[in-house]
């Protein structure tokens, strides 16, 4: 009888086809297209502001919650439905739609105008990431999938720094209204390409199956049967949880940073546009790359290395966030930047890893979308409005300066953050136990 840390080892050792790399590149370039699209907003939001007279708290809901409410909400049907039909398809659609409504960001001349273009892109884009960690879960066995949704979450750094390298300088260059325009035609070039280069996989292709998994060529269950499953699961839940606030961190200082280097530090946006981007670009694909690769060394041995290390990563990354807002300089600014960005990132990785592997394998699209809700409603949704309506907040007393202090107000979360990963820690811990018994 082959036992589980047998069989663990069987499937860790088993090669990867080259293709399923490929599978994992490309939606990676489909997802950077993906966060390139809430990126220009981010990097654009103070022409945006002067030229639609904007308010902070409204940038902070326009880049956060109006996206992220119908970006998670969306997500949770459009994953049911990629449960039971082709999964690919459904990328290509997202993929054409989110673009359509970017380039309608760029007609917005109102603060309303602007907040429909951007819930359309969020219901666009709620089709894309569920689907993908289905499809990248069955081109990987579970040993290795931390590395194959690494390369897929690599969308968000290439996309933070692709976006506010290319949005700066045609902003710059032609306003920002161009820059919205030339990514929704490049997105709906790429749409169609999609199910012509990713095939649809055999869903629990590299999954055993034990009776306590639903067989992948039974139906998948059904959208509220899956959203029991996972929360009546206390490591499903807390890994979410964990994942939301540490992203509320992450996406508050992730959509407020260039208006903060520009405001505080006096950064232009060609500069923002190269250096900004090219830091915060390059240690956040390093902190999301590594995190998969590490989870899935140490996850064999102990599987609450996948809150371990991004708990501590985000208690690790607390110091560094006095350090930017106290920066005497810009150059100082961003070296102090250089740990956030890199260890702030080190929990999507593991996060997705935890919920596609403890889930049966027809039902992973519900439950990454159900992941991406409870992260995405308390990060996205929170963190930019958190700190947008804290600038305004403290602009009376603070003057030009309210944006320094309202991040800054976030150090609390950080600890909160680290705190939940500790208790997702012991659960999955105490899972593996039951597991093995």
């Amino acid at each position: 009888m082959t036992t589980d840390t047998e069989t663990a080892h069987a499937a860790a050792s088993r090669a990867v086809p080259r293709y399923s790399y490929v599978v994992a590149i490309f939606l990676m370039v489909v997802y950077t297209f993906n966060f390139l699209d809430r990126q220009f907003l981010t990097v654009l939001q103070e022409q945006v502001r002067h030229e639609l007279n904007l308010k902070d708290w409204q940038l902070g809901a326009l880049t956060g919650l109006t996206f992220a409410l119908f970006y998670t909400v969306c997500g949770i049907p459009i994953a049911a439905l990629a449960d039971r039909t082709n999964r690919v398809r459904i990328v290509a659609v997202a993929c054409a739609v989110w673009s359509l409504f970017t380039a309608a960001c760029g007609f917005a001349n109102s603060f309303t105008m602007l907040a429909l273009a951007r819930i359309g892109v969020g219901v666009g884009e709620a089709g894309g990431s569920p689907p993908s960690y289905s499809v990248i879960s069955d081109y990987f066995p579970k040993e290795k999938r931390g590395l194959g949704l690494s390369i897929y979450s690599l969308g968000v750094p290439f996309g933070s720094m692709i976006g506010t390298m290319s949005g700066g300088f045609i902003a710059a260059a032609f306003g920002w209204r161009v820059a919205f325009w030339s990514l929704g035609i490049v997105g709906l070039i790429l749409a169609p390409i999609i199910p012509l280069l990713i095939r649809e996989p055999k869903r629990g292709a590299y999954d055993p199956k034990p009776d306590a998994l639903i067989e992948a060529h039974e139906p998948a269950p059904g959208m509220f049967r899956s959203i029991a499953f996972f929360v009546r699961s206390p490591p499903l839940m807390l890994t979410a949880i964990s994942a939301g606030l540490t992203a509320f961190v992450g996406y508050g200082m992730l959509n407020w940073n260039p208006s903060f280097l520009i405001r505080e530090k006096h950064m232009t946006l060609p500069q923002i546009a190269v250096w900004y981007a090219l830091v915060s670009g390059l240690c956040m694909a390093l902190g999301t790359f590594a995190s998969g690769a590490i989870v899935d060394r140490l996850g064999r041995k102990n599987p609450a290395a996948y809150a371990l290390v991004p708990g501590f990563a985000i208690l690790l990354s607390t110091p560094f966030l006095w350090g930017v807002a106290y920066a005497p300089t810009w150059p100082v600014a961003l070296m102090f930047l250089a740990g956030p960005s890199l260890l702030n990132n080190m929990y999507l990785a593991p996060a997705i890893a935890v919920v596609q592997n403890g889930v049966p394998q027809n039902s992973r699209g519900t439950s990454g979308a159900l992941l991406l809700f409870i992260l995405n409603l308390i990060g996205l949704g929170g963190g930019p409005l958190f700190v947008g309506a804290m600038s305004d907040h403290f602009k009376p007393q603070f003057g030009e300066h309210a944006l320094k202090y309202a991040l800054l107000s976030m150090t609390p979360i950080f600890f909160v953050a680290f705190l939940c990963q500790m208790a997702a820690a012991v659960m999955l811990r105490r899972q593996a136990r039951r597991a093995a018994l």
